[in-house]
């Protein structure tokens, strides 16, 4: 039986909770900090408090690391006010100018958590590889919808500047579509990495 090294997740719950103490302090705007902490501190949370219940590949921590980051770091700035310059120019050919596609990349990268989840259906043995891989697809798609869904609504009710930075349409009217396309188009690449990768294969032969 091979050793399990965790000293990648550990390093990461180190990282990620120096992170959203540090997002804390002076935020931009504090309402729309807690708007988007929340989701950050309850993944984060759910993740801590079933490691040893359920361990993820070292892959599936760092994809899933990657939101929970971009997310805290948006929380404290604000999404359109993250400075994210550099990424913009480069970006602009692709997604078009004026405005920050920090929000943009975030919701690419949400797309990542199809991963964990084709590994979860797969190791737990609850369907077969083709079905995983679907279903992980269908769940981003649905949380992504679900979500956008949750910012307008937060949007109507808050009715003031909170509310429109936790939306983040920046003036495009189409922008919950191209946000629900970006966590699509993460969930096909972390899939096809997931193919590559076969971490339920690997893991459940060292049992």
């Amino acid at each position: 039986m091979q050793k399990t090294s965790h000293t990648i997740p550990l390093l990461l719950t180190v990282f990620i909770a120096a992170l959203i103490v540090w997002s804390g302090i002076n935020p931009s705007d504090r309402a729309v900090w807690y708007a988007e902490i929340i989701p950050v501190s309850i993944v984060f949370i759910a993740l801590v408090a079933t490691y040893r219940l359920f361990r993820f590949s070292n892959l599936a921590y760092v994809f899933m690391s990657f939101w929970l980051i971009m997310h805290t770091i948006g929380a404290h700035y604000t999404f359109a006010d993250v400075p994210f310059d550099w990424a913009n120019r480069l970006l602009a050919p692709f997604l078009g100018e004026g405005r920050n596609h920090f929000d943009r990349v975030g919701h690419y990268i949400i797309g990542f958590y199809a991963y964990p989840m084709a590994e979860w259906l797969l190791r737990r043995k609850l369907c077969r590889p083709v079905l995983a891989l679907f279903f992980s697809l269908f769940f981003i798609m649905s949380v992504a919808a679900a979500y956008e869904i949750i910012e307008w609504q937060y949007a109507v009710i808050d009715g003031g500047e909170a509310g429109l930075e936790v939306l983040g349409s920046q003036g495009d009217i189409w922008d919950a579509q191209k946000d629900m396309l970006a966590d699509t188009l993460g969930a096909l690449t972390s899939l096809v990495v997931f193919m590559f990768t076969r971490p339920d294969k690997r893991l459940n032969a060292s049992r």
